[in-house]
Formats: structure tokens, sequence, C-alpha cells
């Protein structure tokens, strides 16, 4: 059974950073690509950031240069770290992966106020 849990957001001021963690469990984590996207009120899901079984990272031009994803393999956690945050990066923000279907977190809240 796969699944994956985010934790991590929370009420920020502009300017600010925050740390989201995925947990997964039930995939083969070395081999998995991950994916982090996001959703704001009214908006369509979009894809935030993407981190191979390798390591190689591609991120949505609205981040680039203020987040970072990363994985720590033992620990089978995907990390986005987001700096210099922006209101408009206000959404739920839920972890992804591909197997036989998607698979996908709960997500969690992140709040920008200005």
């Amino acid at each position: 059974q796969v699944q994956l849990v985010e934790s991590g957001g929370g009420l920020v001021q502009a300017g600010g950073s925050l740390r989201l963690s995925c947990a997964a469990s039930g995939i083969i984590f070395s081999l998995n690509v991950m994916d982090w996207y996001r959703q704001a009120p009214g908006k369509q899901r979009e894809l935030v950031a993407v981190i191979t079984g390798g390591g190689s990272a591609n991120y949505a031009d609205f981040v680039k240069g203020r987040f970072t994803i990363s994985r720590d393999y033992g620990k089978k956690t995907v990390y986005l770290q987001m700096n210099s945050l922006k209101p408009e990066d206000t959404a739920v923000y839920y972890c992804h992966t591909r197997g036989v279907t998607n698979y996908w977190g709960q997500g969690t809240q992140v709040t920008v106020s200005s």
C-alpha cells in the first residue's frame, strides 16, 4: 500500500521560509520520480518541482531560484525548501508519485501573508 504523508505547512509572512516534508512508504523509493504540486483556491493543480530517483531536479519557472526539492533515501522522504515566499505561493501543496496509478498525499496548507 502506497502512502505519502506531507507535513510542514503553515502560515508565514512574505519573504519567509518553510520546509515541506513528504514521507513515502510502499514504493521502491530510490526508483520513483517524486513531485510537488500545488493548488490555490479556484485554480488548477500545478506542478512545482520534480526530482528523479537519481536526484536530478527541475522546477516550474515561478519557483526557480526560490524553492529547492531534495530527497533523503534513508528516510524515504522528499523535501521542498521554500524561501522568499510570496502571497501568490499560498496553496495546498501535494506530494505525488506514479506507480500502477497516480499516488497523492493528503496535502498541506501553505499560507503566505503580505
